[in-house]
C-alpha cells in the first residue's frame, strides 16, 4: 500500500462503460460486431492528478470483477504499485480465474501509468525503457467474408498507404483459400496474415495451410483452438507457414508454456489480456529470449487504448512488425484529439502518461447500460461458432 502522506496514493476512481457504433458491422468466424464496448476508468491521486485506463469488455462479467475486487483493491495504493495491485487481485483468489480479472484488471493499471507518467512529466514509454522506435505500422485488419468485397476493402486500405494485411477466414473451408487469394492479388508481395480464430481441427489446418502455401503468409494466427498448445507445437513442426498464436496467449503464464512448448513463431500479445501493461511488458521479454517476434492483438480500441498501445511497441524491442488496429472502423473517440492515421502509420505520442486527454462529454454521450455482444450475429438467431468448426 501507499505510505503515509504519498502523494500517488489512490484516493477516488469514477468509470464509465461506453459503446461506440462502427460506421458498418464487420464480421469474423466467431460473430457480427456493430461497435466495440469499452470500459473505462478514471483514478485520482492525493495530489489532484487524474490517470484514464481502458479495458476491452466483451463479456458481462468485466465490470463486476472491476466494481467488486479490482477498484476497491486499488483505493489507498501508489500509483507506482502495480506489480502488487496484479498479485494482489490474482491472491483474491483469481489465481484460480486469471482470464476473468485481466480485462478489469488492465483498466486500472493503464490508469495508474497514466497518473506516474503525468507525476513524472514523462510519456508512458519514457517509463518502459524509452523509445526503441518512434513510428509505428498498423496492419490493415480485414472483416469481410465475402472474397469480392474483402478484396475490394483491401485495394481501399493499400490506397491509404498501407502495407501490411491481416484477414479474417475461418467462415468455412472454401471462402478460406479465396479470401487469401483475392487479397493476395490486390496487395502484391506486401506481408499477409491470416487469422482463423481456432476454426480449424488439426488434420484440417495441415490441408488448408497445404492449399494457402503459395501465397508466401507472413503468419497463420490461432489455427487452432486456444488451449491446444500441442497441437500448435506439431503445425509447426509439419509445414512452412509460420504460426502465430492469440487466444492462447492471454497470460504471462500462457506465453511462458507457449515458449517452452515450441508452439509459436508469432506471439500476439494485449494488455488487456495479460492483465496490464507491465504484464504485457514482462510476456513480450519471455518471447524476446526465445527469438520471437511480437505484435499487439487488436479488441476495438478507442483512444486510450491506441496510446497506450504505441507507447508499447515503441518500447518493446520484438514488436518489430505491425499492431494490429481496429480504431479506423469507429465513428467516433472518446479522447480530445483523435489519432490520424497517414500511410497505415502513427508517430509514438511524446505528452505525460499516455499523451491523449479524454473527452468527459463524450464519455457521457457515449455510456451504455450493458455489454453489448460481439460473438453473436442477430441476423442469424440460434447460430453460435463452434470451435474447431471444421
Amino acid at each position: 500500500m501507499a505510505l503515509p502522506d504519498d502523494p500517488l496514493t489512490i484516493t477516488a476512481t469514477r468509470h464509465w462503460l461506453v459503446y461506440i457504433p462502427f460506421d458498418s458491422p464487420i464480421v469474423w468466424g466467431s460473430g457480427k460486431r456493430a461497435g466495440s464496448t469499452r470500459l473505462i476508468v478514471e483514478v485520482t491521486t492525493a495530489s489532484g492528478l487524474k490517470g484514464y485506463g481502458e479495458t476491452i469488455a466483451l463479456l458481462d462479467f468485466v465490470p463486476v470483477v472491476l466494481e467488486k475486487v479490482v477498484l476497491p483493491l486499488a483505493l489507498g495504493r501508489s500509483v507506482a504499485d502495480v506489480e502488487r495491485l496484479h498479485r494482489h487481485v490474482l491472491g483474491a483468489g483469481y489465481y484460480h480465474h486469471e482470464r476473468a480479472v485481466v480485462m478489469a484488471l488492465a483498466a486500472v493499471e493503464m490508469a495508474m501509468w497514466d497518473a506516474l507518467g503525468k507525476h513524472a512529466r514523462l510519456p508512458l514509454h519514457a517509463l518502459l525503457g524509452g523509445a526503441y522506435r518512434r513510428e509505428i505500422e498498423l496492419a490493415a485488419y480485414l472483416f469481410v467474408a465475402d472474397p469480392k468485397p474483402c478484396a475490394e476493402t483491401a485495394a481501399r486500405f493499400r490506397d491509404n498507404g498501407y502495407t501490411t494485411f491481416k484477414v479474417k477466414i475461418g467462415h468455412d473451408e472454401r471462402s478460406d483459400i479465396a479470401l487469401m487469394e483475392g487479397v493476395r492479388r490486390v496487395v502484391g508481395d506486401a506481408p499477409l496474415r491470416a487469422d482463423v480464430n481456432g476454426a480449424w481441427s488439426p488434420g484440417t489446418a495441415r490441408r488448408q495451410l497445404e492449399k494457402l502455401r503459395g501465397l508466401d503468409l507472413a503468419y497463420v494466427e490461432q489455427p487452432l483452438v486456444l488451449h491446444d498448445i500441442a497441437g500448435h507445437a506439431e503445425l509447426r513442426q509439419a509445414q512452412t507457414v509460420p504460426i502465430a498464436i492469440d487466444e492462447g496467449a492471454y497470460t504471462l503464464g500462457d506465453v511462458g508454456n507457449i515458449v517452452r512448448a515450441g508452439a509459436a513463431d508469432v506471439i500476439l500479445l494485449d494488455p488487456h489480456e495479460e492483465g496490464g501493461i507491465w504484464q504485457c511488458v514482462k510476456a513480450a521479454g519471455v518471447a524476446e529470449a526465445a527469438g520471437i517476434p511480437v505484435t499487439l492483438h487488436s479488441g476495438g480500441e478507442l483512444g486510450l487504448s491506441q496510446a497506450a498501445y504505441l507507447h508499447l511497441a515503441a518500447s518493446i524491442p520484438n514488436m518489430n512488425i505491425a499492431i494490429d488496429t481496429e480504431y479506423y472502423y469507429h465513428s467516433a473517440d472518446i479522447v480530445t484529439e483523435p489519432f490520424a492515421i497517414r500511410d497505415g502509420r502513427l508517430s509514438v505520442p511524446q505528452g505525460p502518461g499516455l499523451s491523449v486527454v479524454p473527452d468527459l462529454d463524450a464519455l457521457e454521450r457515449f455510456v451504455s447500460s450493458k455489454v453489448i455482444g460481439a460473438y453473436l450475429d442477430p441476423d442469424r438467431p440460434g447460430w453460435f461458432a463452434e470451435k474447431p468448426k471444421y
